[in-house]
């Protein structure tokens, strides 16, 4: 409605209903435009509207680490991963983050948990095969495969 209609009385303002942002595809839209941190913004919004919603709080994490702040984006997958602990996705960011701190032994336990669920498709693969690598590479010689 526009604001001429308002002032002549054509409605009242008990009919105007404000419009609820979708916060969490505008943080995707901002993520792609690499402004992270106006993207953290939203996603927090978003929490508002969905407190439970694993895949917030995992994007959360992904923004988090992209901004070099890895313990806020462990707890975001932590979060993430008691809400759906089937969440492939949180368990590999997760894994790859623990190896950075040289928490092999729980990092292996969120890779074996993501490779018992793998994500499906022809990009999958290639994170699937990373996972491997580096669980072997961990298994052999101690040392993990870097994250590409």
């Amino acid at each position: 409605m526009s604001w001429w209609s308002r002032l002549l009385g054509d409605k009242s303002d008990g009919d105007i209903k404000p419009k609820r942002l979708d916060y969490l595809s505008e943080a995707l839209t901002l993520e792609r435009q690499g402004d992270y941190d106006a993207a953290l913004t939203s996603y927090r919004l978003a929490l508002r509207d969905s407190p439970n919603e694993p895949k917030i709080h995992m994007n959360m994490a992904i923004a988090f680490s992209r901004t070099g702040r890895h313990e806020e984006a462990i707890r975001s997958y932590r979060r993430a991963l008691e809400i759906a602990p089937e969440l492939s996705g949180a368990h590999y960011g997760l894994a790859f983050l623990l190896l950075k701190r040289d928490e092999r032994d729980e990092a292996v336990k969120h890779l074996e948990a993501f490779l018992e669920r793998p994500p499906k498709g022809a990009e999958a693969d290639r994170w699937i095969q990373h996972a491997r690598e580096t669980l072997e590479a961990l298994a052999t010689s101690g040392e993990p495969e870097t994250e590409s």
